[in-house]
């Protein structure tokens, strides 16, 4: 597995999908995202088939359980881990008999490691964010998860260009000191930016191949996410621009320098009557002629997603959902120069 580059110009989704089949999720992916399949979140199976379960229950050599309060660390394995690593590993085997000798691009995530220490608890309460101490073991651990957890994906599929995502919607909270304490009624430390991106660095380069940062918030740190040397950053398109904090000419810039944006723009929730490909476009169009760049740039420069994770969603919508942002894909690929009309 070497690094390279992340892919553009096509349609992919964030991770989570609705229902409890493991083999339907996969075999959907790899039709309704042929260019970029990943490896499906089925949170509806309990607990351990969810965003931060999987990744925690995953940590070399720490060990997590469930409590009311989320997962915590604790001393040794216990039944929720072990559960969690096998609904990952059935969630692996259900790769082998949908893509034999496949040689594309496949995704798969993991939380990121500022994500994990806003969500985790430490064995006697309290966020782990709020322990220094306690965010480095969690991040070296989530390093070498990383690197097996590729090699896992690898061993299932050796022909494919694997991309890994790492999932930080809490990341701009954890930086604005915006986590709250056990009580409720305060906030733990805010971390600075410097020390956030080193984290995200790290397993940047354990990964050693292309790395997409997912952040669902409306405040994304393009620059930190950047600078850490991600490849691709992954947002709700709308939700940003409704929160006014796109900072245009640092944007333009860092996609000038090769960053790549991944722009969630389907609904992940039906909205009753389905939107048309040129709705789903207008954002694009939208922030394209904002920022200056020719048309032809496009192919290059973005991939179109669902705006977050579709887990909430009804399977029906699901499946429209990832139609749609691959009809939307299909659609700039073939005339990119209608982005401006």
């Amino acid at each position: 597995m070497t690094a390279g580059a992340v892919p553009t110009g096509v349609a992919t989704a964030i991770g989570s999908l609705p229902g409890e089949d493991i083999d339907a999720a996969v075999a959907l992916v790899f039709e309704a995202l042929p260019d970029l399949p990943h490896l499906p979140e089925l949170p509806a199976r309990g607990p351990g088939a969810d965003m931060i379960g999987r990744t925690a229950a995953a940590l070399a050599d720490l060990h997590v359980d469930l409590q009311p309060a989320g997962w915590r660390l604790v001393p040794r394995i216990g039944l929720d881990e072990r559960r969690a690593g096998a609904l990952l590993e059935r969630d692996l085997d259900a790769l082998v008999p949908v893509a034999p000798g496949f040689n594309g691009s496949f995704k798969v995530q993991l939380a990121g490691p500022w994500t994990l220490a806003a969500a985790l608890e430490l064995p006697r309460g309290g966020k782990v964010v709020g322990d220094p101490g306690a965010v480095r073991d969690v991040a070296d651990a989530l390093a070498e998860t990383v690197r097996t957890h590729l090699e896992d994906v690898a061993r299932r599929l050796p022909d494919a260009h694997l991309v890994l995502q790492l999932d930080e919607p809490f990341l701009p909270a954890v930086l604005a000191g915006a986590v709250p304490t056990g009580s409720g009624m305060g906030q733990l430390r805010a971390v600075e930016e410097s020390e956030a991106g080193a984290a995200l660095r790290r397993l940047v380069e354990a990964a050693a191949v292309p790395v997409v940062v997912h952040c669902c918030a409306p405040d994304v740190p393009f620059g930190l996410l950047h600078d850490a040397a991600a490849t691709a950053v992954s947002f709700d398109l709308g939700a940003t621009q409704a929160a006014g904090r796109l900072d245009l000419d640092d944007l333009g810039e860092r996609v000038d320098r090769g960053l790549v944006l991944w722009l969630g723009v389907v609904p992940t929730l039906g909205p009753g009557v389905p939107p048309t490909v040129r709705q789903v476009l207008a954002p694009v169009r939208d922030l394209w002629q904002r920022l200056g760049f020719d048309a032809g740039q496009l192919g290059r420069s973005i991939a179109l997603t669902p705006a977050c994770g579709l887990a909430g969603a009804s399977e029906g919508w699901a499946r429209t959902a990832l139609r749609l942002v691959a009809q939307a894909a299909r659609t700039l690929a073939e005339a990119p120069e209608d982005i401006r009309t």
